[in-house]
């Protein structure tokens, strides 16, 4: 049997945060990010460990980056769960970066529980003036 011990376990236990959060789709817990610049590019690393590809979903609207992923519990069969601190559940973290994202050039790549996206910034549009055509208006007459 697993046993915690120390001389103050449990003394702490209603001060500390709960060991696992848990997300719901309503209220996802968030993922740890480090976003950094290569050039044009925001190079952004989370952490998701335990989490299988297929259960990553990566958008990109406007400026705003999307990302969840959602771990369930192992399947164990007969097995009886002794203790339960891996975080389970809905993740989600959503990023609003300077410039609109370039959606058809972002990459994303999953190994070892971290997920690297590559998010190029599209370029901005130029700024043009707009020549308005029409009749041009008879000339006021004073009063």
């Amino acid at each position: 049997m697993l046993m915690r011990t120390g001389p103050s376990y449990g003394t702490d236990r209603p001060f500390r945060r709960p060991l696992a959060p848990r997300g719901t789709w309503t209220r996802p817990a968030p993922i740890p990010a480090d976003v950094h610049r290569e050039g044009e590019d925001y190079v952004i690393t989370l952490d998701l460990p335990g989490v299988s590809t297929q259960a990553i979903d990566v958008r990109a609207e406007g400026s705003l980056l999307t990302v969840e992923a959602e771990r369930r519990p192992a399947e164990s069969g007969d097995a009886q769960l002794l203790v339960s601190e891996r975080p389970l559940g809905v993740f989600a973290r959503r990023l609003r970066l300077a410039g609109r994202i370039d959606a058809d050039r972002v990459t994303a790549h999953h190994h070892a529980g971290v997920l690297t996206l590559r998010v190029p910034v599209a370029p901005s549009p130029e700024r043009r003036r707009i020549t308005v055509d029409g009749q041009p208006e008879p000339p006021a007459s004073g009063c």
